[in-house]
């Protein structure tokens, strides 16, 4: 199956916050000299909204607000939060996603940064957003593996997401659900757009954090439920030529959640089927969902 579509009700344009006014998103103009279009100047952040309420959004915020650092970009991440927040409460979406972008703003066209630095485009615009995972989440997805072609600093999420958009398409093309990367060294690294997991003999494995993986808020979490479970886990590397050792693999991700992988390059992958551990992460996950509705603030 395709990467699903992030849209808003057919009726109704997503409402946007564009630095500081809200507007329908296609009434939203952006200059063409703005450096996110010449040059993918940009971060940006995506977060779930269950219940009209933003999910696990103070890491979201801080994560923004790292990467922000990291391209000594100047913008506050917590007056970014405060919008996103308004624009939530006026866009009245009860399931659906906040999509947060920042650019290093207009300037003459030049490689290096401008000085002095303009002022930067600030876009929060929230739409609907339903699982498009429901008919598949049991039985399981499949996906493809490529060459992983990113740059080196993954770690940064940056709107640099061409080599991205390329593996999506070649999963698109295999009737697949997710792309995974694989390094020089047979590492599987993450997905196109998502964190991955094994299970090898009861333990859930993960790839290191380094410079190479994006530090996923999903994966965090998982992290976290995977302890609340006594489950045991380490971060360690999956090896493409490996896989015939895994018991389970799964992906997480913002709009993924938690979903299992039963073939890779139509290779089964343990029983063929969704495994006890992904089920009972996934079963956490939406209990954690459900509390969110249920806490007041």
């Amino acid at each position: 199956m395709p990467e699903p579509t992030i849209k808003s009700d057919a009726h109704r344009d997503p409402l946007a916050n564009w630095n500081g006014a809200l507007m329908p998103l296609s009434e939203v103009k952006v200059s063409v000299l703005d450096r996110a279009f010449l040059f993918g100047d940009a971060i940006y952040e995506v977060i779930r909204i269950y219940g009209g309420r933003p999910f696990l959004f103070e890491d979201h915020v801080a994560r923004l607000g790292r990467n922000l650092e990291k391209l000594n970009l100047p913008a506050d991440a917590e007056a970014i939060a405060g919008r996103t927040r308004e624009t939530i409460a006026a866009s009245d979406v009860v399931e659906g996603i906040v999509y947060i972008q920042v650019t290093r703003g207009v300037a003459p066209r030049t490689h290096q940064f401008p000085v002095p630095a303009p002022q930067p485009n600030e876009l929060i615009y929230v739409a609907d957003f339903k699982d498009p995972y429901v008919s598949v989440r049991q039985q399981g997805v499949s996906v493809i593996v490529v060459d992983d072609m990113r740059w080196k600093r993954c770690d940064i999420k940056s709107v640099n997401l061409l080599a991205n958009c390329m593996a999506a398409q070649a999963a698109c093309e295999a009737e697949c659900a997710e792309a995974l990367f694989v390094d020089g060294n047979g590492r599987l690294t993450e997905g196109s757009r998502s964190s991955l997991f094994g299970v090898r003999n009861g333990t859930i494995l993960t790839a290191p954090l380094r410079e190479n993986i994006l530090p996923g808020i999903t994966r965090k979490l998982l992290m976290q439920l995977a302890e609340e479970c006594d489950f045991p886990m380490r971060e360690e590397a999956l090896h493409l030529d490996n896989l015939s050792e895994i018991d389970e693999l799964f992906l997480t991700g913002t709009t993924t959640e938690i979903l299992p992988i039963t073939l890779v390059d139509q290779r089964k992958i343990g029983t063929g089927t969704s495994g006890p551990i992904a089920t009972k992460l996934y079963d956490a996950y939406k209990k954690t969902v459900d509390q969110l509705a249920t806490t007041t603030g």
